[in-house]
């Protein structure tokens, strides 16, 4: 399906790849691969597709420009559509962010509770996973539109708890899969090293651990430089100082004799990787206390004012919601690699497939391909015998992710009670730390798992 978007196909086999309820055709200027890496790039891409509505709907100036068409907008009421007029307030701004991410959010637990317990292909609903694209289209722009007619009031405050919930065990899962990525990245330049040229590859994976560790060192000077004061900052102080100790530890750890043995995989490349992902969550974390003396603007760093304001020092953001600040940013690219490398990881990581219900080794490129009667080549069925991942919860991944892009387009700001203004609150903060320290625990979960319980397999 992401494929036959992406390239040029014939109208035919994207016809078919639309609608039909088997598996998704491939014409032959597609490659062949695996039906279940294809149906997850799929969802992948509908969620990057909302994820990109959802953008354009916050993009500053939308609301100003809308209104300036004669005769488009009406204000002062509860309804996305009236009279022929449009309500701007509603379908641009972070309301649309809440409504557009609740669209996705439903379209994804719906499928998730429908997948429970699909064992294999022969299962009649993974049809329903694997085809009807069409289909599955039309009914998330009905929930899309649907959702655009709730009105305002309880709705936000309730869907912001769900935000933050949601947000907290998406940091988690993301964690996960970068752990998952620097095992594989390790593993894969350790067997490269061990074929021929060793030096190069030891260089590399030298260099490549070097940087990450210079730039988490780095972060963490500057955070104390910039985001504590003297006598202020107390929990900053504590967030930075427990997260770095943190990262010397797992560091010490992955590199332990017994855990090396255990764990031949392991090594300073991951630890380097988890300690760079920790130091930005401390940092994403920071940027959401509302105290604005702990927590200054990128652009007061760069152009520091000379005469500070008047008046009590501001607690909370200022009304317009601005997604482009360069900590969303960061995050919005770590949710695209996560959410991509989820469709097509291929992983021999025991723990890691257990966290995530996959089984090892299923990347994007299939050995053998299927061709019909027809001469067309299609998606191999490798899920004939079982599921290589379980559809529920990629789906219900998917369902967190949509809530962590609500949360990271508004900042993790809280709607004022006027709903037309949203505020920094800290319980964003204790969120975006938790859950720093819940994946290093994790991380370090994956290295010591074969030596705390050594008769369960962990080959």
């Amino acid at each position: 399906m992401g494929a036959c978007l992406a390239l040029p196909c014939s109208i035919a086999s994207c016809a078919s790849c639309l609608c039909g309820s088997a598996p998704c055709l491939l014409s032959s200027c597609c490659p062949s691969t695996y039906n279940s890496t294809m149906s997850r790039l799929a969802f992948s891409f509908l969620l990057l597709l909302g994820t990109l509505v959802s953008i354009i709907l916050i993009l500053p100036g939308m609301e100003d420009n809308l209104k300036k068409i004669p005769g488009f907008c009406v204000n002062g009421n509860s309804l996305p559509f009236i009279e022929g007029k449009v309500n701007c307030d509603m379908i641009v701004g972070y309301k649309s962010v809440y409504r557009m991410c609740f669209a996705m959010a439903c379209f994804f637990f719906l499928f998730s509770l429908i997948m429970i317990r699909v064992r294999s292909s022969k299962d009649p609903r993974a049809a329903l996973q694997n085809g009807f694209w069409f289909f599955k289209f039309l009914v998330l722009v009905g929930i899309t539109v649907g959702a655009f007619f709730i009105p305002d009031g309880i709705f936000t405050d309730v869907w912001y708890y769900f935000g933050v919930v949601g947000s907290f065990i998406f940091i988690i899962i993301q964690l996960i899969l970068l752990v998952d990525f620097a095992h594989s990245w390790n593993q894969s330049w350790l067997e490269r090293a061990e074929e021929g040229n060793s030096k190069c590859w030891y260089g590399a994976l030298l260099s490549v651990t070097f940087i990450n560790y210079a730039l988490a060192f780095s972060s963490m000077v500057l955070f104390y430089i910039y985001y504590t004061t003297p006598d202020d900052c107390t929990e900053h102080k504590v967030f930075i100082s427990l997260n770095f100790i943190f990262c010397v530890i797992v560091s010490i750890v992955s590199i332990l004799p017994r855990v090396q043995e255990a764990q031949p995989s392991s090594g300073l490349l991951q630890a380097s990787l988890i300690s760079l992902y920790t130091m930005y969550l401390t940092w994403s974390a920071m940027t959401n206390n509302p105290n604005k003396i702990c927590n200054p603007s990128l652009l007061s760093l760069v152009q520091p004012s000379t005469t500070p304001p008047p008046g009590p020092t501001p607690t909370q953001a200022p009304g317009p919601v601005q997604w482009w600040n360069a900590q969303s940013i960061v995050g919005l690219l770590i949710f695209l690699f996560c959410t991509l490398y989820a469709s097509i990881r291929s992983s021999n990581n025991a723990q890691v497939n257990r966290l995530m219900q996959t089984e090892e080794g299923q990347g994007l490129t299939a050995d053998v391909e299927s061709e019909g009667e027809d001469g067309v080549r299609r998606a191999v069925d490798n899920e004939e015998d079982g599921v290589t991942y379980s559809y529920s919860f990629f789906h219900f991944s998917l369902f967190l992710a949509s809530l962590y892009i609500m949360m990271t387009l508004t900042n993790w700001y809280k709607p004022n009670t006027d709903y037309e203004t949203m505020k920094s609150t800290m319980p964003a903060v204790w969120v975006k730390i938790c859950s720093s320290w819940l994946g290093l625990a994790l991380f370090l979960w994956t290295l010591v798992a074969p030596l705390v319980l050594p008769d369960r397999d962990f080959s």
